[in-house]
């Protein structure tokens, strides 16, 4: 991956070659400028997503139609079943998810062996700021990354800094909020709150 600064001339040709170039956070060390102080944002896994607030469910209870239909994943990360209660579910994968159900079923003595499915039917979004042509919120998709949001959200501005960004995440199990520098083939998570930096010209 080429690494390009905001400033021309910031990052030498040798350094370059020695090997910034390959590295993961390339375009995160070495150019100055907005956002280059910021630690890498952590890496996720697109393959395995966790609930959080505002993730809206479908659980399917199978031959129970009364514990059959669609939940909203509240502030606490808990959902409300019928008959049983809250069930938490922040953090937890919907697989996950379908056994603490089942589990919470089997314990309220109402069914023996109850089969449950889950899944997600609408994602907490995602938010853009800085230069692009129409900051905002916008519908979070499975394997996005930074510069597709970015597109989502009507593509760079020409003021853009364009290979180094902010975002700033909470974590699904604990109401932790942090912020770290990122780069465009970064995945986003539903709930991530992404910058992107003025050039300085």
């Amino acid at each position: 991956m080429r690494v390009t600064c905001t400033r021309p001339g910031l990052l030498s040709r040798r350094v370059a070659l020695a090997g910034i170039a390959a590295a993961p956070v390339a375009g995160l060390v070495g150019c100055g400028g907005p956002g280059s102080g910021l630690p890498p944002v952590p890496d996720v896994n697109a393959s395995i997503y966790t609930l959080g607030p505002g993730d809206q469910i479908r659980i399917i209870t199978f031959g129970e139609q009364q514990l059959t239909g669609e939940f909203r994943v509240d502030a606490a990360g808990e959902i409300a079943l019928p008959l049983v209660g809250d069930v938490h579910a922040g953090g937890l994968t919907p697989k996950q998810l379908e056994g603490s159900v089942a589990q919470a079923l089997t314990r309220s003595k109402l069914y023996r062996n109850p089969s449950v499915s889950v899944e997600v039917i609408a994602y907490r979004p995602i938010f853009i700021l800085g230069e692009v042509a129409r900051p905002g919120q916008y519908p979070y998709q499975p394997a996005m990354t930074v510069v597709t949001a970015a597109a989502v959200a009507g593509g760079f501005t020409y003021r853009a800094v364009t290979n180094r960004f902010s975002i700033v995440r909470t974590s699904n199990k604990a109401p932790e909020t942090t912020e770290g520098g990122a780069i465009r083939e970064t995945l986003v998570q539903p709930g991530d709150v992404i910058t992107v930096f003025e050039r300085i010209f």
